[in-house]
Parts: structure tokens; C-alpha cells; sequence
């Protein structure tokens, strides 16, 4: 394995700004969460590709900005597979009047969240993942 965290693009033209500091903003959020960063890949996507994704392994036939499949074989050890639908952030930039960037950088992080045993079914659930994803942006340094 060559880097912890790898970003790519799948049926898209994109390339993430800052990777190096995302890269270690992300580490950082998981080892305040005293939890060990094993491997994270992200994808960078469609919204077709990303609804293949979800009707395909999920059985949910809607679109989505995010899908986290764990990897992670023992507990305490962050490793996964974040698809994000770049067409879904910059619509949800839109609709909530914050930038692409903040709102790519939001979804970034909800992944790793997950990962890290946060979920957002319920109300409740919801509004931790939220106070979270403050939480996480606002450790960011860049």
C-alpha cells in the first residue's frame, strides 16, 4: 500500500484540492477518535454511478452523496471504500448556500464517521452525526 488514504475519480473528471491536507485532516479526525487509520479509498463519481452502486449492493434505488462500504477487519481500525457523488454535493452546496468546497469536505468526513461507528438513521443518530461533522470541520487547518 503506497498512501493510507488514496483519492480517485471513476466516469468523471474531478481531482481534489489539497489532498495532502485532507489527507492528514482526516487522519486527525480518526485519531481523535482514538482510532487508527488502516486504509481509505475514495472515489469521486456520478450520480448515475453512484446510483448503479446503491440499487446494485444496497438494493436502494435513489440517488445519494455517499456510500461507505467498511473493510476493516478487527475493531479500532479505520479502513474502507467512501464513493462520493460529485453531482449530489454540488447540488446540496446549492440548497443549503454554503460552498463546494465546505459541503465536499462535509460529505468527506461523514464517511470516515461511520467508519468510525457514527450512524444517522434515526433522529437522534442524525443530530450526532451533525454535531459531529462541526466537530470534525472544525479541526481543519487549510
Amino acid at each position: 500500500m503506497d498512501q493510507p488514504i488514496e483519492f480517485f475519480s471513476e466516469d468523471i473528471d474531478f481531482e481534489l484540492n489539497n489532498p495532502e491536507q485532507v489527507s492528514e485532516w482526516i487522519a486527525n479526525v480518526i485519531e481523535h477518535h482514538d482510532q487508527e487509520l488502516g486504509s481509505l479509498t475514495y472515489i469521486f463519481c456520478s450520480d448515475n454511478y453512484l446510483h448503479q452502486i446503491n440499487v446494485e449492493y444496497l438494493d436502494h434505488d435513489t440517488l445519494t452523496d455517499i456510500i461507505t462500504f467498511n473493510n476493516a477487519d478487527e475493531e479500532g481500525i479505520v479502513e474502507g471504500d467512501i464513493f462520493i457523488s460529485v453531482d449530489r454535493v454540488r447540488d446540496n452546496a446549492q440548497d443549503h448556500g454554503t460552498t463546494f468546497e465546505d459541503e465536499l469536505h462535509r460529505v468527506v468526513i461523514h464517511g470516515v464517521l461511520h467508519l468510525l461507528g457514527f450512524k444517522d438513521k434515526s433522529v437522534e443518530e442524525e443530530t450526532l452525526m451533525r454535531k459531529e461533522e462541526d466537530s470534525s470541520l472544525s479541526l481543519r487547518n487549510f
